[in-house]
């Protein structure tokens, strides 16, 4: 399946805490959008491998993405070698993004940044017709550079490149994330299962006070940040959202 976006996260609710407002709107837009994650999470103090796929299934619904799977990577010990970056790259090569969307190259998990690089580089790699894939089928793959690679902000503030208005989803990308009923403080008076640092009722305050932010910065409500190594254009001035002043 050709998407638009593929948006990538090293764990089952990393796209969703990162870039779920993005994605939404997007596929209100009309846009073809796939998510991937890398590992089922498995190290997750709160849940099981089973309960993660449930809440990935229905984040995904909630989202209205196209697709979504997980490549069983080893969570927390998976490398930026050549083995991972060939079950990468044949991922990439498979939905052939215009636009990949993935995890910031550093962050307070290892996981986050490790899996930043490893999908920056098989972003490129996949780009060079010598590195050769194949399908699920065994069919030989071609190959397949994404236009843009995007990196989400997750735990720690990193300064944006630039900012995407979320206002008019906002609560759709926060059912999304409360979709993972084992990971987050649900707000109804449980939390069942060890405190952990996403679990404490103060972790989705945080998200939704950065999600503020963001706004304010651009004068809407709520807005997602993203950076971009490769330098970013508009075609005319009317792309710009009207600020007041």
């Amino acid at each position: 399946m050709k998407v638009d976006i593929l948006a990538i996260g090293v764990h089952p609710d990393d796209v969703e805490l990162g870039c779920s407002g993005t994605l939404i709107n997007e596929v209100k837009n009309g846009k073809k959008v796939a998510v991937l994650d890398l590992t089922q999470g498995e190290l997750g103090t709160r849940g099981s491998i089973e309960t993660r796929y449930e809440e990935a299934a229905r984040a995904a619904m909630i989202m209205g993405v196209h697709a979504r799977e997980n490549l069983k990577m080893r969570d927390g010990f998976f490398s930026n070698d050549e083995t991972h970056k060939r079950q990468l790259i044949s991922a990439i090569r498979k939905y052939q993004p215009s636009i990949v969307i993935g995890n910031i190259q550093k962050d307070r998990h290892p996981d986050h940044g490790r899996a930043g690089n490893l999908i920056t580089e098989s972003c490129f790699l996949s780009g060079l017709a010598k590195v050769e894939t194949t399908d699920e089928a065994g069919t030989p793959q071609q190959k397949w550079r994404p236009a843009y690679v995007l990196q989400y902000i997750q735990d720690w503030y990193h300064e944006p490149d630039f900012l995407v208005d979320i206002s008019a989803v906002f609560e759709q990308r926060m059912k999304a994330i409360e979709a993972y009923t084992t990971q987050f403080y649900n707000g109804q008076g449980s939390n069942e299962g060890p405190e952990t640092y996403i679990s404490k009722p103060g972790f989705l305050e945080a998200v939704i006070a950065r999600a503020r932010m963001f706004g304010k910065r651009i004068g809407v409500d709520y807005a997602e940040g993203f950076l971009s190594e490769k330098k970013l254009g508009i075609r005319t001035l009317d792309a710009l959202i009207q600020n007041e002043t």
